[in-house]
């Protein structure tokens, strides 16, 4: 064999090599690239039915909250027309049984205080929703009390003289704070005294200190177990900071009948009674009545 000729098949053989190997690559490579488009379809497929299924969740909470929606608005609607008919009837036994209908002014809106909150120009419906339920709740609640204060005042027929607070409010005691500007056992601070304060052993007999109907009975920040009892003719009454209660909102109690129990519940040092007097929604000395120190 010739030179010229060994080196031809030299070359081509070399070339064949590098043919075989840059194919055997492509091979190799296709391969990789199928088996990772294969991965990558793969993941998108469970991104897919995840999103689907997120998808229908958010429907479904969607139409939850559309359905809550109409619910409150339909119960904000009733809440409305309730309060329209307890305004009609209030005023008119107030008319039958000629009362002071600057006591029982059923057309007036129900009073609130607190700080002042920040808010958005616009509410969202929801949550202008929600404010006229809480608003309603409040109006339908100063109904309630104004009359079962009224149906009080026609059954028993209560005189200004008998709704007057009378009585002194526990089974013992002595008046350890009074009315007006103290120090404030806490701070130390001066501090205004809205009621006066009666020391006594713990699970005395709180008393009411005249006939009336029960407005509230429970637990109130600060003061603890409270109960405050509506007698007419302007007069209402608060008993705060008891161990325990004996009587529930709507129960109508005679003078000296008990309430609960002195305890030291709330913001107190020890066992005692809060007791405050209100005349046409103005606190007053509680003094005046008591005679007893």
């Amino acid at each position: 064999m010739s030179r010229n000729v060994f080196m031809v098949c030299s070359l081509l053989l070399f070339m064949l090599s590098v043919f075989g190997v840059w194919g055997a690559y492509g091979v190799y490579h296709s391969e990789q690239l199928a088996k990772s488009l294969q991965h990558v379809r793969g993941e998108l497929q469970q991104i897919r039915v995840g999103n689907d299924s997120r998808i229908e969740t958010l429907t479904a909470a969607l139409q939850a909250e559309q359905h809550k929606r109409a619910v409150y608005a339909r119960t904000l609607g009733q809440m409305q027309a309730r309060m329209s008919r307890l305004d009609a009837l209030g005023a008119h036994l107030v008319d039958v049984a000629a009362l002071d209908k600057t006591e029982f002014d059923f057309g007036l809106a129900p009073a609130f205080g607190g700080l002042r909150q920040q808010t958005t120009e616009t509410l969202s419906a929801d949550a202008g929703l929600y404010q006229g339920i809480n608003s309603a709740q409040g109006r339908l609640k100063q109904l309630d009390e104004q009359l079962t204060a009224v149906n009080y005042m026609l059954e028993k027929k209560t005189t200004a003289a008998n709704a007057k607070p009378h009585a002194w409010p526990t089974t013992g005691g002595w008046i350890s704070s009074g009315f007006g500007p103290r120090i404030d056992p806490f701070s130390g601070a001066p501090a205004i005294h809205h009621g006066v304060d009666i020391a006594n052993h713990f699970g005395a007999p709180v008393k009411a200190a005249s006939a009336g109907v029960v407005t509230f009975a429970g637990k109130m920040e600060d003061f603890g177990y409270v109960v405050d009892i509506e007698h007419g003719y302007g007069y209402r009454t608060r008993y705060a900071h008891m161990s325990s209660l004996a009587v529930n909102v709507g129960d109508v109690v005679a003078g000296n009948q008990k309430l609960g129990r002195i305890g030291s519940t709330g913001h107190s040092t020890g066992p005692h009674l809060h007791y405050e007097v209100r005349y046409n929604g103005k606190l007053i000395n509680p003094g005046a009545f008591l005679h007893r120190g």
